[in-house]
């Protein structure tokens, strides 16, 4: 399984090409390799897809950044 250090460094470049539909491409892929009975990649293009959306995710003025 990927380590998170591998799951952003596989979200930046799809940030960068696909900009705003970042999330929505790489949670299509997700979908596809699910659908094609390969579990373990599927589970590692949703760690990606929330890597990419969490940049874009509205904070509580309280939170922290992680």
């Amino acid at each position: 399984m990927a380590d998170d250090l591998d799951i952003y460094r596989a979200a930046k470049p799809m940030i960068d090409q696909h900009g705003d539909d970042a999330a929505l491409y790489s949670s299509g892929r997700a979908d596809l390799l699910l659908n094609e009975g390969d579990m373990a990649g599927a589970t590692v293009w949703r760690m990606i897809t929330a890597a990419v959306e969490e940049p874009q995710r509205q904070r509580r003025p309280d939170e922290a950044i992680k």
